[in-house]
């Protein structure tokens, strides 16, 4: 593991760990902690990442400042996040806080501080009702996938992948992590197992248009048989021939950016898209909020409904029929 003295934090990988200058100057003792804060007790990537950034920025604050770690106090970080709250959004500035109040409570029970100078800091109000995620509503849903050219291996995996993350409401982080295994059937019934975050997977029963998408892809692609394999893989050059590795979630944004532009969508359609896609149609059917909630494998409803896009719908039925 490589340790360098840093204004910020930087988290290119596990091996490899910028040790910023405040942390450095509080003693091994500070800095042990600190890189197990970050490589240990954080396992998703993404999260590590937006905490290091925001912890590396505060200490960068703290050092151009001359305040040392020792020297903390609620005052002085109600101010940094005063200061924070004029410049980025509130859940922006309640995601810093929480990373400096997690980073300040392990370093509290590693006994590197006394106490947490941040458990009293209150962030700014946020409240969130209805998500940015754009939508596809029923027209244009179909019209993407049947603008898929489906005569190639390429295009049956597109099509299959779409149709998982709409269907099963999936993340796509859980979609690439899939298996060949991962979609099977059991009875009369096929079922998709998604991985989530933090280690936990759940099973999703199959909708009959994804289980007919990944049935046409998986005979097309030859890998029926190769359980432990990646089921969604990447191409090879311009040959378009499929790989053994799987695909990143950043293959499968650049696919639909490029699959949305065929179709005649808009620009702003992403992977996320089709999660709250697949729920809005849920709900539009008849579902409920409840059963939505344990296919998506949100703890909460609240989560859920930030996908609910049904009273955007009727707001636009409502504004048509003024007739001049």
């Amino acid at each position: 593991m490589t340790l360098a003295p840093s204004h910020t934090t930087s988290l290119l990988s596990r091996d490899q760990v910028l040790l910023p200058a405040v942390i450095e100057r509080a003693g091994p003792k500070a800095a042990r902690r600190f890189l197990e804060y970050f490589t240990a007790h954080i396992r998703n990537p993404n999260t590590r990442a937006a905490y290091a950034r925001a912890v590396g920025q505060f200490l960068a604050w703290c050092d151009k400042r001359g305040l040392e770690l020792e020297a903390l106090e609620p005052m002085l970080i109600a101010a940094y996040i005063e200061r924070l709250t004029r410049e980025r959004s509130a859940a922006t500035v309640k995601q810093h806080l929480a990373a400096i109040r997690m980073l300040l409570d392990y370093l509290v029970v590693g006994q590197v501080l006394p106490f947490n100078p941040a458990a009293a800091v209150r962030g700014p109000r946020h409240v969130v009702k209805v998500g940015k995620t754009p939508v596809l509503f029923e027209d244009d849903a179909r019209r993407l996938f049947a603008s898929i050219d489906t005569s190639h291996v390429v295009g049956l995996r597109d099509r299959a992948l779409i149709g998982v993350m709409t269907y099963s409401f999936a993340r796509v982080g859980a979609v690439v992590k899939m298996r060949v295994k991962d979609y099977y059937t059991q009875g009369r019934r096929a079922w998709f197992v998604l991985h989530e975050k933090g280690g936990r997977f759940h099973r999703v029963p199959t909708h009959h248009k994804a289980t007919e998408y990944v049935e046409a892809y998986l005979e097309t692609a030859g890998i029926a048989g190769e359980e432990r394999s990646p089921l969604f893989r990447t191409t090879r050059g311009k040959t378009r021939e499929l790989t053994d590795r799987a695909m990143a979630s950043s293959d499968v944004l650049r696919m639909i950016k490029r699959r949305s532009r065929a179709a005649g969508l808009p620009a702003e359609i992403s992977s996320h898209t089709f999660r709250a896609t697949g729920i809005t149609a849920y709900l539009e059917n008849g579902g409920t909020l409840e059963t939505a909630a344990r296919i998506a494998g949100h703890a909460s409803t609240r989560t859920t409904q930030l996908y609910n896009r049904t009273r955007e719908r009727i707001s636009l039925d409502e504004i048509e029929r003024i007739r001049i």
